[in-house]
């Protein structure tokens, strides 16, 4: 097994510019939105720029150029392509199916099928009821409405959201329940209007009359997700002053919350018109926090929190179970290097306790369980510890793939090997 032992840097003090990877959330709504405008009419003279390079984007793009009759579509381990080309597929009423690799097929997709087909689409499963891979039959829209059940995921609800003005009666839906990573649906909601769209979004229900997508010039932010590693380095470093590039106060995504959370942690962030500029401040000795609308930056927190001593109870975590990973087992797994545990103690609320001392003669090691996420949270604890090993380092490229080269740049020692 390939892995990277992560060293610590010689300096006192992390001083460094950073250009994060581009958005993939904004990217890849930005391509779905592209293709489905490219359907109603053809349309050009518009440019996008800084679209993402992390692989799941390079997914959307490969297969939205395959989508034709008869298919075969692997959307390998991307699942917001998986739900994207789901409703992509059944609104333009193709004939194809729709894989992916072992652990996608464990990640569940019902409520996005059962509402597509009750639209009026015809898909089928072709293994286990509720999760991929799926046959498309086709599509003839039948209602105007559809209802997401309760703690549905925002990716089908985006998937749902930007089809709608490409359908012949539009779309109403209606949302029972509690929603979970909202951020991500307003996120979809303001790119649409920037393309011509409008939507009514009124208590539990978002209307979408059927209009035409106009393409215009847009530019993808920075990723906020991760930035979050960043804010981990800085957390963890002596001294930091951190330059992330591009990075604004007013951006669409909802993982700028960072600026807010990562403050207790000890950073301090400061807006320039280069980025934003990290650097160390006080910090508290415990820490609530709800990821409910932030669930991507679940395991950077709960990493750092056991590497500074600090008390943290974490809520909304649901959704980590069914991730690239089991995100919680996969944390409470590699935790136990650190003496640290996960606990869950009740309705859904989560404590980091201490259960042992870490064993101060031995180089951690650390799984990544397949799960980008992984590798970056823990990666920054060569700083505390002196060096980590990181299994299985190129799992970073579904979303950073520059992460390793980003992290020499800011002084750390790697040593890649194949054992």
């Amino acid at each position: 097994m390939k892995s990277v032992i992560v060293n610590k840097p010689e300096q006192k003090e992390i001083r460094v510019d950073i250009n994060l990877p581009a958005s993939k959330s904004l990217s890849n709504r930005l391509l779905l939105i592209e293709a489905l405008a490219q359907k109603q009419k053809k349309q050009s003279g518009y440019t996008f720029h800084n679209l993402s390079t992390a692989n799941d984007t390079l997914v959307m793009q490969r297969l939205l150029q395959e989508a034709k009759e008869g298919a075969i579509l692997d959307v390998e381990d991307a699942g917001t392509v998986m739900r994207f080309m789901t409703a992509y597929c059944a609104v333009n009423n193709l004939s194809v199916i729709l894989t992916g690799t072992y652990r996608m097929q464990e990640r569940p997709i019902g409520d996005l099928v059962d509402a597509l087909n009750q639209l009026g689409a015809q898909i089928e499963y072709m293994k286990r009821p509720g999760y991929p891979p799926i046959k498309i039959r086709g599509f003839v829209q039948r209602y105007p409405k559809v209802t997401l059940s309760s703690g549905v995921s925002s990716q089908f609800l985006s998937a749902l959201l930007m089809v709608a003005p490409t359908l012949p009666h539009g779309l109403e839906i209606h949302i029972e329940g509690f929603l979970r990573s909202r951020s991500y649906v307003e996120m979809t909601l303001r790119l649409m209007e920037y393309f011509g769209v409008k939507t009514e979004w009124k208590g539990d229900v978002i209307k979408v009359e059927p209009q035409e997508y106009a393409l215009r010039d847009y530019t993808v932010e920075p990723d906020w997700s991760a930035a979050g590693y960043w804010y981990s380095i800085a957390a963890l470093a002596p001294f930091a002053h951190i330059t992330l590039n591009g990075l604004t106060d007013n951006s669409w995504q909802g993982d700028r919350r960072l600026v807010e959370l990562m403050r207790p942690m000890g950073v301090y962030t400061t807006f320039t018109p280069q980025g934003a500029v990290l650097t160390k401040t006080d910090e508290l000795g415990e820490l609530e926090i709800d990821f409910i609308d932030n669930p991507d930056l679940a395991q950077t927190f709960v990493v750092l929190a056991a590497a500074k001593g600090i008390e943290l109870e974490a809520y909304g975590l649901e959704s980590l179970r069914v991730k690239e990973t089991d995100r919680i087992r996969a944390l409470q797994n590699e935790l136990m290097s650190l003496g640290y545990w996960l606990d869950e103690k009740h309705n859904g609320e989560w404590k980091l306790v201490k259960v042992s001392k870490r064993n101060a003669g031995t180089m951690p090691v650390f799984d990544t369980y397949k799960d980008h996420r992984m590798a970056m949270a823990f990666a920054p604890l060569a700083l505390k510890l002196g060096k980590v090993k990181i299994n299985d380092p190129e799992v970073v490229k579904k979303s950073y793939p520059h992460f390793w080269e980003d992290l020499q740049k800011a002084g750390f020692k790697l040593e890649f090997t194949n054992q």
